[in-house]
């Protein structure tokens, strides 16, 4: 696999990329991305500063064609990297693919999956090199999901000034936005395209599965940023994506949206790619168990949210997944059960047909479900407080009925102590949750 080349073009339409990775003469995948114009961007950068953000998103983009047929060279022709470098792409490589190797198992360790080769740059190209321009703006740029946890974070930090970032907007992004009071021309949009011909492969058999799509959308918020001038990138990622997902390995579907991965990041985009832009996860000191209260003082967007990536393309909760079944769990304390009922459709603990996932949930199998779930003890304390509250005088959901947990609770006022977070911003958090 090569990473020939990447372009990018600036007009009044705003900012257009291109990739190009060339698999063999016949193969070669040409995806692109787009950040169209709006009044607070500014595309007039350094050359040398546009060069280095783009070259590192081609970088990430090409995870997700690299994985069709699992190369074991890869070849960078833009530009060289040393070993440090190296070193941080086959960690994402090996970590984000996590999910990808165990699911295909494929068996493999860090050292002998694949090699990166890019100490020789081709003639007339450079070395890049790290640029700071200093972004006085230290307002916030927050990347809306659809979810519970972005709202939460866009509200919370609202008082600093916050920019909504969505990246291929959906019904749910955009109306999370629109709640927040945020119109279409008030936020940045990055629209990315996948190359047709990766699911033409995937489609004749070549391997897919699932890529580390926060790393992927890390790098582009680097490049929003600079463009917005703003200086602070606030991710919601909570503590408990730190969790593995298949019990006694390193097999995170989460991974690329753990502190590890924050800190691995943060590390490099100073020493190679900006000092300027201050990326972190403002939930990071917080639970989900925590996440899910503090959203459920926000009603406005009751209705609105949404995080089923089965039903995304329909803007529904599917009401058949984990995700969906994990969701209306975490959020069971605190909200009235028919008002939660109305939001997703139907009494999900009702439905004996998710049992399955709800054993995965629950820690009775060997892996959760591969999805962007909490972690056991956080599903088994909303579970407990869920029945104590709602359901102490009977007429208990099916899914509830058997349900016995005798473990460790999960705190809803107590912080985690690893972070990025400044102390006003973790002061911000003490106070939320202790109100």
């Amino acid at each position: 696999m090569v990473y020939e080349k990447y372009s990018y073009t600036i007009d009044a339409d705003g900012l257009k990329m291109e990739f190009t990775f060339r698999l063999n003469d016949k193969i070669v995948f040409r995806p692109t991305a787009a950040i169209p114009h709006r009044a607070f961007l500014n595309f007039d950068q350094p050359k040398p500063l546009m060069d280095t953000l783009i070259f590192n998103i081609g970088m990430i983009e090409l995870v997700s064609y690299w994985k069709c047929v699992c190369p074991k060279v890869v070849q960078v022709l833009p530009h060289s990297l040393d070993e440090r470098q190296t070193a941080f792409w086959k960690k994402i490589y090996y970590n984000g693919l996590g999910e990808f190797f165990y699911t295909n198992g494929i068996k493999a360790t860090i050292d002998d999956f694949m090699e990166i080769h890019a100490q020789n740059p081709v003639a007339g190209e450079h070395t890049l090199q790290n640029t700071s321009r200093g972004l006085n703006d230290n307002s916030y740029l927050v990347p809306i999901g659809g979810g519970k946890d972005s709202v939460v974070t866009l509200e919370m930090l609202r008082q600093h000034g916050v920019r909504p970032l969505i990246m291929n907007p959906r019904e749910a992004t955009t109306q999370c936005a629109a709640r927040g009071g945020f119109s279409s021309e008030e936020t940045l949009v990055i629209k990315r395209h996948i190359d047709p011909l990766l699911l033409d492969l995937n489609a004749k058999g070549c391997l897919n599965g699932h890529t580390p799509f926060s790393a992927m959308l890390a790098f582009y918020t680097l490049l929003a940023a600079t463009l917005a001038g703003v200086r602070n990138v606030a991710l919601s990622n909570e503590n408990s994506a730190n969790e593995s997902t298949v019990a006694g390995s390193s097999v995170n579907h989460q991974y690329s949206k753990s502190l590890e991965f924050e800190n691995d990041f943060r590390d490099y985009a100073a020493n190679y790619v900006t000092r300027d832009v201050n990326y972190f996860s403002f939930l990071r000191p917080l639970s989900e168990l925590q996440i899910a209260m503090l959203f459920a003082r926000h009603e406005k967007y009751f209705d609105v949210f949404k995080s089923c990536n089965a039903g995304s393309k329909q803007d529904i909760w599917c009401g058949r997944c984990a995700k969906c079944l994990f969701a209306y769990i975490i959020l069971s304390p605190f909200i009235e059960p028919a008002r939660l009922n109305a939001i997703f459709g139907k009494s999900m603990l009702d439905d004996w047909e998710l049992r399955g996932y709800f054993e995965e949930l629950t820690g009775h199998t060997e892996s959760k479900p591969f999805e962007c779930v909490g972690t056991i003890s956080e599903v088994n304390t909303a579970l407990l407080m869920t029945k104590r509250r709602w359901y102490s005088d009977g007429d208990t959901p099916n899914l509830l009925k058997t349900f016995d947990y005798k473990g460790d609770m999960v705190s809803t006022e107590t912080l985690f102590n690893d972070h990025n977070l400044s102390k006003d911003e973790l002061d911000a958090l003490r106070d939320a949750i202790g109100d």
